[in-house]
């Protein structure tokens, strides 16, 4: 394994990291501030929508330019945004911190992917772009726990100050190991780049990823409601029972990843199923909390384990320009993040309880996984008409194989 994809898989663990650590700070945050948590709540919001805009704006910005420099600069603007919020006297100064470290996180993993996929053989790219990610599901798993126990214990600014510390890390890693590529490829125009949205496949993945991660991050945001509401658990068990989500992301992840090498499509139709098959059952027995510790696994397992496959599929069919889709599919995902709180947020509003978020988020899966099928039925006859109408060999072919 190319040491470069610990490299980057630790530039993910810091993203991953600043962006969900927050939602357990939010009340040290918001008392610091002298503001409402609904206030102190616009510091993940804020981050959402930045990250949707530099997926775009930076990647497109960046085209021209070697990939290993920009995952460099990416990462100072990371770390300054991260020191930025750890030394804010005031509300408003967090947020414009919060938004500078948010800019890089589309960008960083878009062209990540591509360089990911760059460094092995092309039966491995799928794999390879699984263990960059594994970064940002260890920061579930591990990050966000230990990251909520650190600014619990030493105030919430600590939390941010080890962030940039591990920007540093990923700084001095991907300087070191990640190699600098000298391909045609690597320096491509923005007209070229922008030629990938003229595929419908690419905007049929994109699709996708909107609901099928929109899906899962419907069910998910809520659940700690769910947990102590409807499964009975205290809430001093609920960061622990986030841990069992976040041990399924990292299967999920992994093995999605592999699969993909073999099947993009063929993973990603059984893995957004299985999701949607997750999600109905966990509604139905959510009163259970055996049935619900299983659910949490399987959710973060079958929703994160379609990650490789969608940015994998993006990429394939972005043809020669695969950043500036790789990117916008980084951006897409967090649309679904928000469209999905959004969504299971209505349900809960309008007096549905606290299960509504799961048959949302099911109901938000399942039309991911109608858009999937058509769009792999789509590209399995358009390669058919591709075989059937290639010429039959002359004699002299034969004669020459």
């Amino acid at each position: 394994m190319p040491l470069g994809l610990i490299a980057l898989a630790i530039g993910a663990f810091g993203i991953g990291l600043t962006e969900f650590v927050i939602m357990g700070l939010l009340p040290e945050v918001a008392a610091d501030f002298g503001v409402t948590e609904a206030a102190a709540g616009w510091l993940i919001s804020g981050y959402a929508l930045s990250v949707v805009v530099g997926a775009l704006v930076l990647t497109a910005a960046t085209t021209q330019l070697p990939r290993k420099p920009v995952l460099l600069g990416l990462i100072v603007l990371f770390i300054v945004g991260n020191v930025l919020t750890a030394i804010a006297e005031d509300y408003g100064v967090a947020m414009i911190g919060r938004i500078i470290a948010a800019l890089c996180h589309g960008a960083f993993f878009g062209i990540g992917s591509v360089v990911a996929a760059s460094l092995v053989p092309a039966e491995k790219k799928a794999g390879a772009i699984a263990i960059m990610f594994t970064g940002l599901t260890a920061a579930n798993v591990l990050g966000v726990p230990f990251g909520t126990f650190l600014g619990q214990q030493m105030g919430w600014r600590s939390t941010f100050w080890a962030i940039s510390v591990i920007g540093v890390l990923a700084f001095i890693g991907i300087a070191a190991l990640v190699p600098t590529l000298h391909s045609p490829e690597e320096r491509i125009s923005i007209r070229g780049e922008l030629r990938a949205f003229r595929s419908g496949q690419v905007w049929l993945s994109l699709l996708v990823t909107v609901l099928a991660y929109g899906g899962m991050f419907g069910a998910f945001t809520y659940i700690a409601y769910t947990l102590t509401e409807v499964s009975g658990f205290d809430s001093s068990a609920v960061p622990w029972l986030l841990v069992l989500f976040g041990a399924g992301l990292i299967v999920g992840n992994w093995l999605g990843g592999k699969l993909a090498d073999r099947s993009i499509d063929g993973t990603l139709v059984f893995f957004i199923a299985a999701l949607v098959v997750v999600l109905a059952l966990f509604g139905i027995s959510a009163q259970s909390p055996a049935a619900t510790i299983v659910a949490l696994f399987l959710m973060g397992g079958f929703g994160f384990g379609t990650v490789p496959g969608l940015q994998s599929r993006i990429m394939n069919y972005a043809g020669q320009a695969p950043t500036l889709a790789s990117g916008a599919n980084i951006g897409a995902f967090n649309v679904g993040n928000a469209l999905g709180a959004w969504a299971g947020g209505v349900g809960i509003a309008a007096g549905l309880g606290y299960t509504s978020p799961i048959w949302i988020g099911a109901t938000i899966t399942a039309s991911a996984l109608v858009v999937m099928v058509i769009a792999a039925a789509v590209a399995r006859a358009r390669s058919t008409r591709t075989v059937s109408v290639s010429p039959a060999p002359t004699p002299a072919d034969k004669v020459t194989r």
